[in-house]
Formats: structure tokens, sequence, C-alpha cells
């Protein structure tokens, strides 16, 4: 594996949009986009594993999708399962770190059981580290921040004076983690859609008009090479 350079990002961050359009332009179930989505991400693993990207997080299921049709749902969630199974080994084989972030309380205990061996299992790889956004919603996870933050206000173990970003930062589901630098979006929309709005405060967007199913390794390289044109400023003037 090639290290990374200075000028290519650390985290990246992506929204999978459009499985379910690509499965019904072909007259397929919208279910069928979901598993063909799969093997993007095993593209992107590929793409972050040979430059160097120490961090991959995927907007995979968010708190709104449970509006999505009953078996729409219930087929994602087997989906995930079977995915998490088949790929313990790899990830362990390759150095990847598996992770999730969301109200995971809220999904199926099976799905539960199957996040928390995979975690387990690869807790001490250093490769790069997978995290799965999973009933995910990032306006829920910033009032829970704050409600852990008032906990301890309330407990008399905290001086509400000393709350600050850091504080904020060390309460969200990423605490430990560096924000993305990269953000992309596939399938042409161009909205953040209540997915890490702190953490992205600063990152670079790249928007694709390619579907997520047929999003590829080289398109995500590509995303890379255009990040490492731009300059960013965070606020500042760069001569």
């Amino acid at each position: 594996m090639r290290s990374l350079p200075q000028d290519l990002p650390r985290h990246v961050a992506i929204i999978m949009d459009g499985n379910g359009r690509w499965a019904q332009k072909r007259g397929w179930p919208r279910l069928k986009g979901h598993e063909q989505g799969a093997h993007s991400v095993q593209e992107c693993l590929n793409a972050c594993l040979e430059v160097g990207v120490e961090y991959l997080t995927l907007y995979a299921f968010s708190s709104e999708n449970w509006k999505r049709p009953v078996i729409e749902v219930k087929g994602l969630m087997f989906l995930l399962e079977q995915y998490l199974g088949s790929k313990i080994e790899e990830m362990k084989k390759n150095g990847i770190r598996f992770s999730a972030i969301g109200r995971l309380e809220g999904l199926p205990k099976s799905v539960q059981e199957r996040l928390h061996k995979a975690m387990a299992a690869t807790a001490d790889n250093k490769q790069l580290t997978l995290t799965l956004a999973l009933n995910y919603g990032s306006r829920h996870e910033i009032v829970d921040a704050l409600k852990a933050i008032a906990d301890q206000v309330v407990l008399g173990k905290l001086d509400p004076d000393s709350i600050n970003e850091e504080l904020i930062s060390a309460s969200l589901y990423t605490a430990g983690m560096p924000d993305p630098d990269l953000l992309i979006r596939t399938s042409g929309e161009y909205r953040i859609s209540n997915f890490l709005l702190w953490q992205l405060s600063y990152a670079e967007m790249t928007i694709i008009p390619k579907l997520w199913p047929d999003f590829k390794k080289q398109d995500l390289l590509d995303a890379l090479e255009n990040y490492k044109n731009r300059k960013r400023r965070f606020g500042a003037v760069n001569a």
C-alpha cells in the first residue's frame, strides 16, 4: 500500500444514493439495486486501501429510511447481515476496522448482534476504519450529544462554562475520529440529507451524477485527485 500524500484526505464520507432508481430503470425490484450497491462499497474499500485513506464513512441507512416499504426495509436488513457475515474474515485480512454509528439499539436484534460481532472481530485493525451510519440522523446525533452533556451538568460533573466545540465533538457518535475532509454524493443530488451536519462543517464536496451501483474504484480515485487540486481555506484567505 502506498503512503497517503499530505494533499489527500484522511477521512472520506459518502452518501450512497441511487440504488432504488438504478434498479427501477432496469425494471427490477429496488432491492436489486441495494444488492448491486454492495459491490460499489467493495470498490471504495479497494481504492482507500490502495492509496492509504484512513477513514471511510458510508451513509447506509438513515433514520428516515424506515418510511420505505416494509419489504424493502426487511430486505435491506437481511442484506446487511449477509454482508457483515461474509466480510469479517476479509476485513481482518486487509486490516479494516469495522465501526457503526447511529441509534443502533433501534435496529433488529439480529443485526445488532452481527454488528457487534464484526466490531469485536476487527477492533485491533489499523489500516482503514470503515464506518456504516445505520439508523442514523445527524440531528438525532446532536440531540443525543447535548443530552449527555446536560446530564453531566445536572450531576455537577461539568461546569456549563467549560462547554466548547471540542466537548461537543467528543460527545458525538464519531468521537475519536477526524472530521471528514471530503464528502461524496452520488446520483447528482445536491443535499446533505441530515448526514454528519456538525462534522462536515469544512469538508470539501464532490457531487457525482452516477447512481451508486455504477460507482467504481476509479470514480473514487478521480474524486481524490480532484480534492488534491483544491485549496482548503477554513474561513481564511489564502494567497
